[in-house]
């Protein structure tokens, strides 16, 4: 008979070694580990071990409402290094997350690295290969001509390098093959065979454990509860037994942040469409709605955070619910993204697509169109989304954004014209500015470059910015005012109150007044981009 693999806490974490490198599959308050990693940093302030700990999370563990996810870890001497696609942020009212905090006074090491790119490590590592080589982030901040993803002083040597193979530039990142793997589901049997079926996502649970296992490492799992022997059916593991050393068991694990348990999440009922609200009238309404005119029936779409949550709602709205196909990073495939707390899920979806499989559709260029946001859109039409001045914790860092974008053969980025303060106010069909936001978005030059406008243009993708007063497109020449909202002045509005040089297009258009009208618009979407089955 095989013994239980089933233990308490503290017998696992007591598992790991110093200096390990330890794996992590979550995303922000999604699938987190959270009770054990809780008990790592109960054991360090117990006992000052494990020490020199490096962290590898292809998405980030934790978020900003408390101490949750890797700000368990966020101990002087238990972390020396952070290797992560985001972070927890948090807003610039509140003290930054405590990992944060310690990244920007140089405690840890830290690297911000696509999501996708980490899963590729991963992978890699597993197959004991050397490294991943990708063209995904040349030409941004992840460039090392530029800042090889480092976030702090500290975090050296480079585990990023332009190689030349077979005559062509490339980028290759050093794999980090993990001592210790933790990974999270729903179900365990005592073998430790490890189902999903209450979580919204698979994320890179099978990755972390593979590549653990390749190195001869421990994977600890947390579940929500254990089963006996042979009583989960094989086509519901998603993590065998064969990679699975310790079984952890947290009752009260939340499927993600705020939220304890919702089966609409996890795929097993479906929501009726009556049940999701409208969002409500405003600017990012306009914007999202705006966003949704460059869709077209039957298109893939890649959903990003900021305003372009909002897009799905607005198709509901107008009867296209079913008009496209949504593909997130965390990894759901269809049905309605989730907005808020539970975002990285999907009502309603069609499928659950493992993440490092989805990141590959996604680096591939292989869906019709990304829905995405701006924090800066520099004079040459890069966009930076993973960095705010003094206030870096306020941005979770680059996730998915290098991967989606860097093949994407649309984008569609949404966001303010203006930043702080900004008043607007919507009426009769138009737009009027009450008062100007202090900051321009539409600068000289971004201050980290998370997309690159001239690699775009290289290589043939159409970008447009959609704002609440203005259209602007990416094109040979420069960035291109190519709708303006009615009640704006273009000169005054637009051109006067950017940063950086705007171009006008000769047939200029207004946007359309249905926008800005509190009623459904009686939206359409364009025609099939290509013939489908």
């Amino acid at each position: 008979m095989i013994r239980s693999k089933v233990v308490d806490f503290p017998t696992a974490v007591a598992q790991v070694p110093d200096g390990a490198i330890v794996a992590i599959s979550a995303s922000s308050g999604l699938n987190t580990p959270d009770r054990t990693l809780q008990a790592l940093g109960e054991r360090f302030r117990a006992s000052g071990r494990p020490r020199g700990l490096t962290l590898v999370m292809p998405i980030s563990a934790g978020d900003m409402y408390g101490i949750r996810g890797m700000d368990h870890l966020a101990e002087p001497g238990l972390v020396a290094r952070v290797v992560a696609g985001s972070y927890p942020s948090g807003p610039s009212s509140f003290e930054p997350p405590r990992m944060r905090a310690m990244i920007e006074r140089n405690e840890v090491a830290a690297w911000n690295l696509p999501s996708g790119v980490i899963f590729d490590m991963l992978r890699d590592a597993a197959a004991k290969r050397p490294g991943v080589l990708t063209k995904v982030g040349m030409g941004t901040y992840v460039d090392p001509r530029l800042e090889g993803g480092r976030m702090n002083a500290a975090a050296r040597p480079d585990i990023v390098r332009v190689v030349d193979f077979r005559g062509d530039e490339w980028l290759h990142f050093d794999n980090l093959p993990p001592q210790v793997g933790i990974v999270r589901g729903t179900t365990a049997d005592e073998n430790g065979n490890v189902s999903m079926e209450h979580e919204g996502a698979f994320l890179g649970n099978v990755e972390v454990a593979l590549a653990t296992r390749a190195s001869g490492g421990v994977v600890i799992a947390q579940v929500k509860r254990v089963a006996a022997r042979g009583s989960i059916p094989p086509q519901r593991v998603v993590v065998p037994s064969t990679l699975v050393d310790f079984v952890v068991v947290d009752p009260v694990q939340k499927q993600a942040t705020e939220i304890d348990y919702d089966p609409a999440l996890s795929g097993e009922v479906r929501r009726p469409d009556g049940s999701f609200d409208p969002v409500p009238f405003g600017p990012d309404k306009v914007i999202a709605r705006r966003a949704a005119m460059e869709l077209a029936h039957g298109d893939a779409v890649n959903l990003g955070f900021g305003i372009s949550p909002l897009v799905p709602y607005v198709l509901i709205e107008e009867g296209l619910g079913d008009a496209v196909t949504w593909a997130i990073e965390q990894g759901a495939v269809g049905g309605v993204p989730a907005a808020g707390f539970p975002f990285g899920c999907a009502y309603n979806a069609e499928a659950i697509f493992p993440s490092a499989y989805q990141f590959t559709y996604f680096q591939a260029g292989a869906f019709d169109c990304g829905l995405l946001s701006f924090l800066e859109v520099g004079a040459d039409g890069s966009v930076n989304v993973s960095r705010l001045g003094l206030r870096p914790h306020v941005t979770a860092g680059c996730g998915g954004f290098v991967d989606i974008t860097a093949r994407a053969p649309r984008l569609v980025l949404s966001g303010y014209f203006r930043a702080a303060g900004i008043e607007l106010a919507i009426g009769d069909r138009k737009l009027a500015i009450v008062r100007e936001g202090r900051f321009p978005k539409f600068v000289p030059q971004v201050e980290q470059v998370t997309f690159s406008g001239p690699r775009a243009l290289a290589q043939g993708q159409r970008v447009s910015y959609v704002t609440e007063r203005c259209v602007i497109e990416l094109r040979g020449d420069g960035l291109t005012v190519v709708e303006v909202a009615p009640g704006i002045d273009v000169e005054r509005d637009v051109v006067g109150q950017a940063a950086c040089p705007l171009r006008i297009a000769p047939d200029l258009a207004t946007m359309d007044a249905r926008l800005f009208d509190p009623a459904p618009m009686g939206l359409d979407l364009l025609p099939p981009r290509r013939s489908r089955p």
